[in-house]
């Protein structure tokens, strides 16, 4: 089979990529941070049911007016009704009778609020749960694929996932998205997408090696370079197919799920371009290297 695009060749473009991604998004972390949801940093968070349209500026004077100083507020809800006004202390019921009379009285109608209440404790056990099952997720990746192909292919496959996940919690930094408990959801679900997608490529490669037993760096070059030719396809058909159904979650799903949409939408394009552009080319990179090094330590034979 003969190859039309050398992805091999790009290589380090391809790589340069994704540390130029990988830079832009820790320094959006260093220097904005996340926008964290209750669930990880505690406190109250309310939905305001307006039976209006929002006006965002007019929200914000009349909580300021009740000594609530930048408050941090956003529009939520089908029809952009309801006002999510989130505190970082949890308040009475005399204080949430003070905010909703307020409402009535500004927006002259009779508003409802729901409340979600997270306890610093419960916040911090939720954040370390989250932190915890994406390390053990990744542990059972490498441990996978170390033993079902080899120790290269495991830490290639890691990179790329570390990319995938740093591309995803980036744009939600930069675009101060709110991330909630449901966002770990959604980077779970990246990770398993994109690491399923990875090994059908490193498999493929492995088959066409051993058929090959590739000497030189063209004949390495080419093993990978037709193994993703092979396996595009379907990686493009799998990835457009799940990305329809994300874009439908996130135009029909409503708030509740809009992040994980969102996420999982970024997550999915992240994770495409990873397997087929970043994992294999920093395999044969690798692999290459150690193929040079075990022939210059090969001894030579004299009679």
């Amino acid at each position: 089979m003969t190859y039309k695009i050398d992805f091999v060749k790009h290589r380090k473009t391809f790589l340069w990529i994704a540390l130029a991604i990988m830079v832009i998004s820790i320094g959006s972390l260093l220097i904005q941070g996340l926008n964290l949801g209750i669930d990880f940093v505690s406190g109250s968070r309310l939905e305001i049911k307006l039976n209006q349209s929002v006006d965002l500026a007019k929200a914000k004077d009349a909580l300021s007016e009740l000594g609530y100083k930048k408050p941090n507020v956003r529009v939520g809800g089908t029809e952009d009704d309801i006002l999510i006004f989130r505190l970082n202390e949890t308040i009475d019921h005399q204080e949430k009778a003070k905010i909703e009379a307020k409402m009535n009285d500004t927006y002259q109608t009779k508003v409802s609020i729901q409340e979600q209440v997270v306890d610093p404790i419960i916040g911090r056990e939720i954040a370390r749960n989250a932190i915890v099952s994406v390390l053990i997720a990744s542990v059972g990746i490498i441990l996978y694929v170390a033993l079902r192909f080899e120790y290269r292919f495991a830490v290639a496959a890691i990179l790329a996932l570390f990319y995938d996940a740093m591309f995803t919690i980036g744009l939600f930094s930069i675009l101060q998205l709110e991330v909630d408990i449901v966002f770990i959801a959604a980077v779970l679900t990246i990770v398993g997408y994109s690491v399923n997608d990875t090994i059908v490529i490193f498999d493929r490669i492995r088959e066409n090696v051993k058929l090959v037993n590739p000497k030189k760096w063209e004949e390495l070059a080419k093993v990978v370079n037709e193994s993703i030719h092979q396996t595009m396809i379907r990686s493009i058909n799998t990835m457009l197919t799940v990305v329809f159904a994300a874009l439908a979650l996130y135009v029909l799903g409503g708030e509740s799920i809009g992040n994980f949409s969102l996420a999982l939408l970024f997550g999915l394009l992240s994770g495409a371009y990873s397997s087929i552009f970043l994992a294999s080319q920093i395999w044969v990179s690798w692999k290459w290297k150690s193929m040079q090094r075990e022939k210059e330590e090969k001894p030579v034979v004299t009679e």
